[in-house]
């Protein structure tokens, strides 16, 4: 196990993804489970029309950093995220701005990940939204 609470899991002959992990296995006595955060700041009653998918995947990543540090964890506690858009093709082109989020919300820490495309969320301008697992020390 890593100082980072898990092992990333690469099977044999498989190449390394890049900006996720296939599997994890967590350490850890607290499991904290969050719900889906969407592009929205918490000062906002909604989406502004018109927000970029790479500005809402940056919201919606600082989201759920900050109610898991409320939780007691932190960005490397993270093992799987859940990621649903709206239109890959949009995400595809945002590829820069969800990388440079990326960055500067988790750094280099990549846990398990899904990402999927739905018709719809909660608030109609929403493009984002993103759920996560964490497993705490």
């Amino acid at each position: 196990m890593s100082d980072i609470g898990y092992t990333a899991i690469l099977p044999e002959g498989w190449n390394r993804p890049r900006g996720f992990s296939h599997a994890v296995v967590a350490k850890g006595t607290k499991s904290v489970r969050i719900a889906g955060q969407i592009g929205r700041a918490p000062t906002q009653s909604a989406i502004p029309a018109g927000t970029d998918a790479g500005t809402q995947w940056k919201i919606a990543l600082e989201n759920v950093v900050a109610v898991l540090k409320a939780a007691g964890g932190q960005p490397q506690h993270l093992v799987a995220l859940r990621a649903y858009v709206t239109d890959i093709k949009e995400f595809n082109a945002a590829g820069a701005a969800i990388g440079a989020a990326w960055g500067t919300t988790l750094g280099k820490h990549f846990p398990a990940m899904t990402l999927v495309q739905i018709s719809a969320l909660i608030d109609p301008n929403a493009k984002v939204e993103i759920e996560a697992e964490a497993i705490l020390p």
